[in-house]
Order: C-alpha cells, then sequence, then structure tokens
C-alpha cells in the first residue's frame, strides 16, 4: 500500500486543522491506520491511530481531549483533526499502516506516508 499525507499548514495557536491520509493500493481495510509527529531532534513519536474496522481509536497523552480520527472507507481516508492546537504540536506529521500491529511502537509499522508539516504560531 502507498500513503499519502497532505493537509499540513500554518495555524494560530488555539486553531484547528485536519490532516488526511490517502491509501492506494491495497484493501484499505486490511489496514490499521496511526498518526505519528516528529519535531526537529526529537524521536518520531505517537499521535492517534484507528482499527482495521475503525471502531476503536487511540490517542496519545499529548492530544488527547481535543482530537479526533475518522476512516472514510469510501475515499480510502484517514482523517486526523486536532483542535485547541498549541505551538508545541509543531512537527512532521506521519501516517503509517500495517496489517498486523495497531500501537504505539513506531517500528512496528511497514508502511509509511512522506509527513506533513504542521507549524502552529504563538
Amino acid at each position: 500500500v502507498q500513503l499519502q499525507a497532505s493537509g499540513g499548514g500554518l495555524v494560530q495557536a488555539g486553531g484547528s486543522l485536519s490532516v488526511s491520509c490517502a491509501a492506494s493500493g491495497g484493501t484499505f481495510s486490511d489496514y490499521a491506520v496511526s498518526w505519528f509527529r516528529q519535531a526537529p531532534g526529537e524521536e518520531r513519536k505517537f499521535v492517534a491511530g484507528i482499527t482495521w474496522s475503525g471502531t476503536t481509536t487511540y490517542f496519545g497523552d499529548s492530544v488527547k481531549g481535543r482530537s479526533t480520527i475518522s476512516r472514510d472507507s469510501a475515499k480510502n481516508t484517514v482523517n486526523l483533526q486536532m483542535n485547541s492546537l498549541k505551538p508545541e504540536d509543531t512537527a512532521v506529521y506521519y501516517c503509517a499502516a500495517d496489517t498486523d500491529y495497531f500501537g504505539i511502537d513506531s517500528r512496528a509499522y511497514a508502511y509509511w506516508g512522506q509527513g506533513t508539516q504542521v507549524t502552529v504560531s504563538s
């Protein structure tokens, strides 16, 4: 499967932004999908994920309570909506997918998108 991340940009603190991960070349429902982010000089960290069926979602502490994640099977996309954005949310956001794993360990995901930059200004 190929993943294409999009939707990043510049937003003011307190604003909202949605990033999207589009999948092609595979059966979308076979893959659990998660978002990770990486700020300069830091390791890649789990943000949010959604299971193969879309019935279960999980959020990292950094975005819990102010983000939602959903998947659109008709469009083969997974969307991450982030609200009440903070400057510390600034990072490159990556989507990742795997057929056998759903969790917070980035090393376990076999497929990755190219990343999209999210910048939150104070």
